[in-house]
């Protein structure tokens, strides 16, 4: 077994030397440019799987999202790597020496203590992913970079969807902005920038937003996020016909039978099933009573001035909150009435739903969409025609 095992190293170690020892030996010089421009191909390539599966319907287009953002954080911070390698004549040579005195005795160490089948069975320990903060570290560069480079179009567009990912959407519409001075109308760019403002603005799609979004629409009819965007600012003037329309034309674009197929099914079916005759009179709003407090060992945590946004939601379908109010942690322990004129979009309210999910959130960031450290209580399900007062704890912490 042990000369079985020395020849199997020594191939191995005849292999390395194969591929390591001619590039450090042979005299050039590494440009910086050559790594960068290597790093984006290989961006370029994931970035066209991740599309490709987007369009099979593998990925949602949340998932697409916070992906491509991931890949576009990971791309920044390669290329800032300070200090590319640059070697000449015999720079780095001394890496053979060191390679060969240092493969044979790593071998030696690694047999004398892995020296066994059993070692084989071992999990090796997975590299940790980037957390938040590491995330965060490597946007804030991104951003130092821009200002030294104000003319980087794709710098702009790769800050404004990592700002994105991170939920910090005014930045991302001001990245955006920038885009979109350097790029024009270019439909992506122009959704981009009205995602980002609507996100900023509470979700809100009026004015400006939907102005960047249909003339999306008019550059590319059959651009799957700004039909998507399209239908709900139609939604949201309360044109509901032309609403259905863009969304009928997205139904037909997507995969049968996938998530996001069903989540635009559901959506037109809530709109459609209530004719305008029956909505309610907004003269004098019914809705559901809430009471909510903090528990006591969560407190803590927080602090006076974190947001609180309580707020109604369908059980099934889009998460567009069907009613909201939005409150300090100073004003805890509090009751509101959640109704239909805290809504959102004037088609999708409270009163259009027989049951819906209540929660109430403490967000540190302000953001109102979930996050990991928010702090959350939540009941599952609640029948709008039920009058009695529902209490929410705030009791757990979102992972």
């Amino acid at each position: 077994m042990t000369t079985i095992f020395w020849m199997l190293a020594g191939l191995l170690i005849l292999a390395a030397f194969m591929i390591v020892l001619p590039p450090l030996w042979r005299p050039r010089e590494i440009a910086a440019a050559d790594q960068d421009q290597r790093n984006i191909a290989i961006a370029r390539q994931r970035l066209s799987e991740l599309q490709d599966q987007l369009q099979t319907g593998a990925l949602t287009r949340t998932q697409f999202e916070e992906q491509r953002a991931e890949l576009e954080v990971a791309l920044s911070d390669d290329l800032d790597i300070p200090g590319q390698v640059k070697a000449s004549g015999t720079k780095g040579r001394w890496m053979v020496f060191m390679l060969v005195l240092l493969v044979p005795l790593t071998a030696l160490s690694l047999y004398a203590g892995l020296g066994n089948y059993a070692s084989l069975d071992r999990p090796s320990d997975a590299s940790a992913a980037p957390g938040p903060e590491d995330i965060s570290r490597m946007v804030a560069g991104l951003a130092a970079r821009m200002k030294n480079n104000p003319n980087d179009a794709q710098g702009w567009l790769m800050l404004g969807r990592s700002y994105k990912y991170l939920q910090q959407y005014p930045e991302a519409a001001d990245a955006f902005a920038q885009a979109y001075r350097l790029l024009g109308d270019q439909a992506e760019v122009l959704l981009s920038y009205a995602d980002a403002l609507a996100m900023a603005n509470d979700g809100r799609l009026s004015g400006k937003p939907a102005e960047l979004v249909f003339k999306a629409l008019a550059l590319e009819p059959n651009n799957m996020t700004g039909l998507w965007l399209g239908g709900m600012a139609k939604a949201e003037a309360g044109d509901v016909t032309g609403a259905v329309q863009l969304w009928r034309k997205l139904e037909a674009s997507l995969p049968p039978g996938s998530e996001a197929q069903q989540e635009i099914q559901t959506l037109m079916a809530n709109i459609e099933s209530r004719k305008p005759e029956e909505q309610p009179t907004e003269t004098a709003p019914q809705g559901i009573e809430v009471e909510v407090s903090l528990a006591p060992e969560l407190q803590p945590k927080i602090g006076p001035e974190h947001t609180v946004f309580i707020y109604a939601q369908a059980l099934s379908g889009p998460k567009m909150p069907l009613a909201i109010v939005r409150k300090q942690v100073s004003d805890l322990p509090l009751t509101v009435n959640l109704n239909d004129s805290m809504a959102m979009m004037p088609e999708m309210k409270l009163s259009r739903f027989d049951e819906v999910k209540l929660i109430a959130r403490i967000s540190k960031s302000g953001n109102a969409t979930q996050q990991p450290g928010d702090l959350i209580g939540v009941i599952e399900s609640v029948a709008l025609d039920d009058r009695n007062r529902k209490i929410i704890v705030i009791n757990s912490e979102v992972k």
